[in-house]
């Protein structure tokens, strides 16, 4: 049976347009006056109020729809701010757009029945943004990265996946990559024959093969030894692999999930990781902020965590945290992240059961401000090859390299970030400037040769400016900077933003929201204009795109709206 969408009619032809909108997005609507209950209806997950919800009877039918555990919407009055009013999740004010709406609505549907599959909770906007993402990523069977800090909820996010995914049926199979012995993984992954080694005394089905048809989530894909990253590879490119000792090729159809909470680009540097392999593995990238970076979420957390653990002790009633106990909590900065915070709630609700939390109650590291862990001086991770090998940096060494890799992978992060606050600063769109500088007496570069080294100025204002120094590399002998004589029958390349091709050209005297606004009309024409499909090749939410295309006012066919 079809999930049911529940639309008050204070607002009737509003409401029948909604409800030709959420029918042809594939749920059942049923409308209901603002005299009466929320109708106890099968699987209802969404509640549309189409006037509002400020008279007594509206904030009635929110209260029921949200003990129902469902998101409740609120069209207020025009010129209203869009603050949602009491048990509203969001408010729209008018003129609305049917369709956002509706889109809006589909997305937060989507959410709940994610978050029902998996237990991810949420509703900061970097948690949204997240689970958009899964559910954008999730019908595909391309390779998914997932990166972020330890205790995140890596492997939730990877089950959200596969719950989501056509692969849902079959299989979902997690293995922690860091847990298994160099010696021992491969066997597990791959499988063996018998007699492949010693105490092999019959053949064996790997994992890989297990989750045939499935989904396989291999967790701390850095810790994965050079000799099974090999192997590895083969099974994403060709879905093909040999047991350990074995001759016979076993093909499977195996969608690949990855998670660390490393960067993987300094491993790549450092040589501990293929390059190929990286790039194959980043195919989908989701980064999961840590829980000092969503702070709203905590109450969310908490309640989620008190219910849980009362469930699996069997506790009686738990009355809650104090306001002192719960803005602790929320000030902490979590090193261990969401699985700490899970482990503390439930030592509290075992250790206090029929009373509430207080502030007290709180362990004195957590309430002190240092966290379970004590910030102690870095230290460089131990060698990844032999300790008598004679390629092995020496640790400070190695340190000090790592450190060096990580400056030059931000450097890009920090320049965005800069040019953003400058922006909503001054109110100023942000400028580049790039400077070419050739080496003193240089001649023209041979392959592989530095042939010009570029200072890369970015501010909005004068004194502003953040610089970044970046070397040319020549791919062949010619000289970059060697003129050469004009072709008479080119055409002006100032003449159009977009050739035949699709290809979008910067003109003299463009803005960044003049590129922004050719890029997007030139991938919504190439998929005729299907949102969905252009949010995809965009990498950005449908959601975010539909606000760019009321920004410029776009329509089909390459015009702005009246």
């Amino acid at each position: 049976m079809a999930e049911t969408v529940l639309v008050t009619t204070h607002d009737l032809p509003l409401a029948g347009e909604l409800r030709a909108g959420f029918r042809h997005a594939g749920y059942r609507v049923e409308l209901f006056t603002a005299s009466e209950d929320v109708p106890g209806v099968d699987e209802p997950v969404l509640l549309v109020f189409t006037g509002g919800a400020d008279a007594d009877a509206g904030v009635r039918q929110a209260g029921q729809a949200s003990r129902l555990g469902i998101p409740v919407f609120a069209v207020v009055g025009s010129g209203r701010a869009k603050t949602p009013p009491a048990d509203v999740t969001l408010a729209f004010a008018r003129p609305v757009d049917v369709e956002e709406i509706v889109l809006v609505g589909t997305r937060a549907i989507e959410r709940k029945r994610l978050r029902r599959a998996t237990g991810i909770v949420g509703e900061t906007d970097a948690m949204i943004e997240v689970l958009e993402r899964v559910v954008q990523i999730a019908p595909v069977d391309a390779t998914v990265l997932v990166t972020g800090e330890s205790g995140t909820g890596k492997e939730l996010v990877a089950r959200g996946i596969h719950a989501l995914s056509r692969r849902r049926h079959k299989s979902f199979i997690p293995v922690n990559v860091a847990a298994l012995s160099e010696t021992l993984l491969e066997s597990e992954l791959f499988g063996h024959e018998k007699g492949a080694f010693t105490g092999a005394i019959d053949a064996r089905r790997g994992l890989f093969e297990l989750a045939n048809g499935g989904t396989i989530f291999l967790d701390e894909i850095g810790e994965m030894p050079p000799q099974t990253q090999t192997k590895l590879l083969r099974v994403l490119e060709q879905q093909e692999f040999h047991r350990v000792g074995g001759q016979k090729l076993i093909r499977v159809n195996v969608r690949i999930l990855a998670a660390t909470n490393q960067h993987l680009q300094h491993l790549v540097v450092s040589g501990d990781f293929r390059k190929d392999l990286y790039y194959r593995l980043n195919v989908l990238t989701i980064v999961l902020p840590p829980l000092r970076h969503r702070r709203d979420d905590i109450p969310l957390l908490v309640d989620a965590f008190i219910r849980e653990a009362g469930e699996r002790h069997d506790r009686g009633p738990f009355r809650g945290i104090s306001g002192d106990a719960m803005d602790i909590l929320v000030r902490h900065r979590w090193p261990g992240n969401v699985r700490e915070l899970r482990n503390l709630i439930e030592s509290m609700v075992v250790l206090a059961p029929g009373r509430q939390i207080r502030a007290e109650d709180i362990p004195d590291d957590v309430r002190s401000g240092e966290g379970t862990l004590a910030l102690v001086p870095a230290t460089p991770g131990r060698p990844r090859r032999g300790e008598g090998s004679a390629d092995t940096l020496r640790p400070q060494l190695e340190f000090i390299f790592r450190t060096m890799m990580e400056m030059k992978v931000d450097i890009e992060d920090l320049r965005r970030e800069f040019e953003a606050f400058q922006a909503e600063e001054h109110g100023s769109e942000p400028s580049a400037e790039i400077v070419y500088e050739r080496p003193a007496g240089a001649v023209a570069p041979g392959p592989g040769e530095v042939a010009a080294r570029a200072r890369v100025q970015s501010g909005a204002e004068a004194g502003e400016a953040l610089h970044a120094d970046v070397e040319i590399v020549a791919e062949s002998g010619e000289d970059p900077e060697a003129p050469s004589a004009p072709d008479p029958d080119a055409p002006d390349p100032r003449a159009e933003v977009a050739d035949d091709s699709g290809a979008v050209a910067y003109r003299p005297g463009m803005t960044l929201d003049d590129m922004e606004r050719e890029v997007i009309v030139s991938v919504l024409e190439s998929v005729e204009w299907n949102r969905r499909q252009a949010a995809e090749l965009l990498g950005i939410g449908e959601r975010t795109l539909y606000r760019k295309v009321k920004k410029y006012g776009l329509q089909e066919g390459g015009g702005e709206a009246a």
